[in-house]
């Protein structure tokens, strides 16, 4: 038998990626008692999802429009057009709450949470003592001692709690019944009007709003997955008032064409959102896959991480490569990739040569009508224009068995509507890796 090992060069890793090909590999999900159900599972299954991952410990719908209605793509549209509804209770709200809690967020975060004012929300991300990746959260300021970590896929709350058991700040951690929806697409606003008021027009990118939907109490973000305008609502006493909140959306959303839909990683793609776990994980850099802003020169105060990341700087610096691959964004030849990836698809630097990155985020852009990735490849190979080969599955490429075309070009791919940081930064040349 042939051995499906990939030799891409992953000696700087103590666990690999694992890059073995295998495919779809279709099985049955199990629904147990062992992965948490959100409160909004049973309202997903009535708008009709038919499939979902597990994230954070939980069930994610990821995918409602059926394969023969048009799937992703048809969701897709509803995203750019009209307004649409995500079940994200996934991002679980963990409270870090008392007299030290900005001094403990601080010591955790890479960025200064001194400089976050109350209601107000920030991109940030919480490293290891050796700078990896642990998570890239929505940080929500909600008062002066209060903030909520909402998470991406790892389960920060048994890190910030084994941190406290030495550090020992006077602070309450705990995961809390918070459990949000975003509400995402050109005519988000004008939805958001009709439930609360004028008042949603002027929440600004990364505010927050405190009020009530359907007589039940939110937070309300203007935060998002996707570039468009949308906002985050976070419904408190999520596991009582779930029905409550939907069914109020869905009901003014009728007259905005409003979808329920999958979280669209072929729009967040495009404005170079990253997702942990695909794009980066434990043991990445935030300088490997673009999230160098993150790391500031001018905090004083310590963090878990900063010596390592200061190292790292002065390294890139002096010219040195600390790590083996970056972050690039690819457009990517053969046919439409229209859905999620099963693997981490393989980049050579020749048609026929050895591999020596991998795609770790694939989809098809309808504007820019070409296929786009976020990809790892050498640093010698990362600079923009710079062309290799993607080996894409046999459904996709132009010549079954054969790799197809791929550069490198600027991330995001497209301009968003509601740029993330790092856009913002981009326009004023201050998101430099170093």
């Amino acid at each position: 038998m042939s051995y499906n090992v990939p030799s891409v060069d992953q000696s700087d890793r103590r666990v690999p990626i694992n890059l073995r090909q295998s495919g779809p590999t279709p099985v049955e999900m199990l629904i147990d008692t062992r992965v948490r159900k959100s409160p909004y599972w049973e309202l997903s299954m009535e708008h009709g999802c038919w499939r979902a991952s597990i994230y954070n410990r939980m069930y994610h719908p990821r995918g409602y429009v059926s394969r023969e209605d048009g799937g992703m793509t048809t969701e897709y549209q509803s995203l750019v057009n009209d307004v649409t509804l995500w079940n994200v209770a996934v991002e679980r709200q963990i409270q870090v709450k008392g007299p030290d809690a900005e001094a403990f967020v601080n010591y955790v975060i890479t960025r200064d949470a001194t400089k976050i004012p109350v209601m107000r929300a920030r991109y940030v991300i919480l490293c290891n003592e050796e700078g990896g990746i642990l998570n890239d959260p929505v940080l929500l300021r909600v008062a002066e001692d209060e903030f909520w970590f909402s998470l991406s896929d790892t389960d920060l709350m048994l890190w910030l709690q084994g941190v406290n058991v030495g550090r020992r700040f006077d602070v309450a951690i705990a995961e809390i019944d918070v459990a949000p929806v975003q509400i995402q697409g050109p005519k988000s606003v004008d939805l958001l009007e009709d439930l609360i008021g004028s008042v949603a027009r002027e929440i600004p990118s990364y505010g927050l709003h405190a009020t009530q939907i359907g007589g039940r109490d939110v937070i309300i973000s203007q935060t998002g997955f996707t570039g468009e305008k949308g906002y985050e609502v976070y419904l408190i006493d999520a596991t009582r008032f779930a029905e409550d909140l939907w069914q109020v959306i869905v009901a003014a959303g009728e007259r905005h064409r409003l979808r329920v839909v999958a979280p669209a990683h072929h729009r967040r793609i495009a404005a170079g959102i990253l997702s942990w776990g695909q794009d980066m994980d434990f043991e990445t850099l935030p300088f490997q896959v673009n999230l160098g802003y993150q790391v500031p020169r001018k905090k004083e105060a310590d963090y878990i991480g900063k010596a390592r990341l200061d190292e790292v700087r002065a390294q890139l610096e002096a010219g040195e490569e600390p790590y083996r691959t970056q972050l690039v964004g690819l457009a990517v030849g053969g046919r439409p990739i229209d859905d999620y990836a099963p693997d981490f698809w393989l980049i050579s630097e020749q048609q026929d040569g050895e591999a020596v990155g991998y795609v770790t985020s694939p989809w098809f852009s309808p504007e820019l009508e070409t296929n786009i990735a976020l990809a790892h490849v050498p640093l010698q190979l990362s600079a923009i224009g710079t062309e290799m080969w993607v080996h894409l599955p046999e459904q996709y490429a132009e010549t079954p068995g054969e790799p197809v075309r791929a550069t490198v070009v600027e991330v995001p791919f497209r301009p968003s509507v509601n740029p993330n940081q790092r856009e913002l930064l981009k326009t004023r040349g201050l998101d430099s890796a170093v």
